[in-house]
């Protein structure tokens, strides 16, 4: 198989590393700060930042494959208006282990959504996470409690499984 052909799959079976998780925050830190310079009136705390759906449970089965990465940021809801549910930011992973999907034109490596909403803030972020994901019955939170959802931010958390929950010990409470 030549290179082209491998590095032009539709999902990558590559492992997604610690640094692969860090450099996806990074996209999506600069994609927020990008959005809200234009749009203040929206800004409001981050509560965290996942790696959900399809590459989420990639990087727990390493099986899965990655197709694109699908980024979410969630923010605190406050007196600011929600953030807008429709929005949709698209950047490049670039070149990387992870090749790129053919049907992504005009990307050097695999294409990265940003999303984001607005969530009631726990004090710890894979509670809200959960909480969010558990109690908010819309089409977005059955979408991303299908499959999984990995903490990318706060550092402390990065590579934390949100969801699904993790079964308990026998003993544990």
């Amino acid at each position: 198989m030549s290179t082209h052909v491998v590095d032009q799959m539709e999902r990558s079976v590559e492992r997604i590393d610690d640094g692969d998780l860090a450099k996806l925050c990074e996209i999506a830190i600069e994609d927020s700060e990008d959005f809200f310079s234009r749009h203040r009136q929206y800004k409001s705390p981050t509560v965290c930042i996942a790696l959900c759906q399809g590459a989420a449970l990639h990087y727990i089965d390493g099986q899965s494959g990655v197709k694109d990465f699908d980024v979410w940021t969630f923010y605190a809801k406050t007196d600011a208006p929600a953030f807008p549910v429709r929005r949709r930011g698209r950047r490049d992973f670039g070149k990387s282990k992870f090749g790129k999907n053919p049907d992504d034109v005009g990307f050097a490596g695999r294409r990265v959504d940003l999303l984001g909403r607005s969530i009631e803030a726990l004090p710890d972020p894979i509670a809200s996470i959960q909480a969010y994901l558990r109690q908010v019955r819309t089409k977005t939170t059955m979408e991303l409690s299908r499959k999984a959802v990995v903490l990318l931010y706060p550092p402390h958390v990065r590579g934390k499984v949100a969801w699904p929950i993790p079964a308990r010990s026998e003993g544990e409470q």
